[in-house]
């Protein structure tokens, strides 16, 4: 059994700034995570896509933000029980919580913080018959180093901001030696900046634009050599490749949490903004996998929520003590 003082679901940059905050007033957290490293989407989907709207990094690294996340919570020697999902909330008779995995593994604590992001993903696959043939051989659905693809013949298809992010970025930093994106329409559903980017590299010559098209094939012995294009009006035709990479988004799905005897409204789990508690007293729920009016689904506001449900989480820890708001500017960070 593992015990501890917070039991954090999730160990990605909301759930990491959560150990910070923690550590502060002198809560220990321990993170489960079914990935096999701290950083959730950030670090599994796309470690080097640039972020944005982190207050004091005019752009960051999603894998840099991680790294920084990390550094900032180890004077707090956080606990991670990794490559394991969350799947039961027992309560006990001194009203604290057993956390059990996938893997049998109990952890204890008075306090639960699900910080799940948006619960467990499934890729979107197109409706190719032997696209699972070749997963890992050539299909990917998610990019997570682009150095992968160095030289390489890439096919992607989508109309979405990641098809056109990464059609981009491939390009303009000559890494894949052949782009290509495939897409349904004439138009795309991401940003328009980037859509027009698209546009000017392909009359450039630097990406092969397909559009009203599909990939309905597959093509290759043990390994993708070539991928099989519907088009509208020139028919069927088959394209050499190296990879494959169907971006048509995630499928967000909550898991074992839609168990747990929480209040759910619309795939997410409920709050009361005070301090983002959930209906079950010693149970919060905060970032992108919670939901209340006016909710943004913003890393900046899972900071926020964080914070504010650790100083509740004290309070219910330690009743007979009182929290005297520390600045950091003043007092500086002392770990454990």
């Amino acid at each position: 059994m593992i015990e501890t003082d917070i039991i954090i679901i999730g160990a990605g940059p909301v759930g990491l700034f959560t150990v910070f905050e923690a550590g502060l007033l002198k809560l220990r957290c321990h993170l489960i995570d079914s990935l096999p490293q701290p950083g959730g989407q950030l670090t599994e989907i796309y470690p080097k896509k640039p972020i944005y709207d982190i207050p004091g990094f005019p752009t960051v690294d999603a894998g840099d933000l991680i790294d920084n996340l990390m550094q900032q919570s180890a004077p707090f020697k956080p606990g991670f029980t990794l490559g394991e999902s969350a799947v039961t909330i027992d309560e006990t008779e001194d009203k604290k919580f057993i956390v059990t995995t996938n893997k049998g593994t109990k952890h204890l604590a008075p306090i639960v913080m699900i910080a799940g992001g948006l619960g467990v993903f499934e890729p979107r696959k197109p409706p190719v018959e032997n696209l699972e043939d070749f997963e890992d051989k050539g299909v990917e659905y998610i990019i997570k180093d682009p150095a992968f693809y160095k030289d390489k013949k890439v096919v992607i298809a989508g109309g979405g901001d990641s098809a056109l992010d990464w059609s981009i970025y491939l390009v303009k930093n000559n890494i894949a030696s052949e782009v290509s994106l495939v897409h349904r329409r004439n138009s795309f559903r991401g940003h328009l900046d980037s859509g027009q980017q698209v546009m000017d590299l392909a009359a450039e010559g630097k990406i092969n634009l397909i559009t009203e098209a599909e990939v309905v094939g597959i093509e290759g012995d043990g390994k993708l050599t070539a991928v099989v294009i519907e088009h509208e009006k020139q028919g069927r035709f088959t394209k050499a490749a190296d990879h494959f990479v169907p971006l048509f988004g995630l499928k967000p799905s909550l898991g074992p949490i839609a168990e747990w005897g929480l209040e759910i409204d619309k795939s997410a789990i409920s709050v009361n903004t005070r301090d983002y508690s959930t209906n079950r007293p010693g149970i919060y729920a905060i970032g992108d996998v919670n939901q209340y009016e006016g909710k943004l689904k913003l890393i900046l506001c899972g900071f926020h929520e964080g914070t504010m449900a650790v100083q509740s989480a004290f309070a219910r820890i330690h009743p007979d003590k009182k929290n005297v708001l520390k600045y950091t500017t003043v007092n500086g960070v002392t770990g454990f």
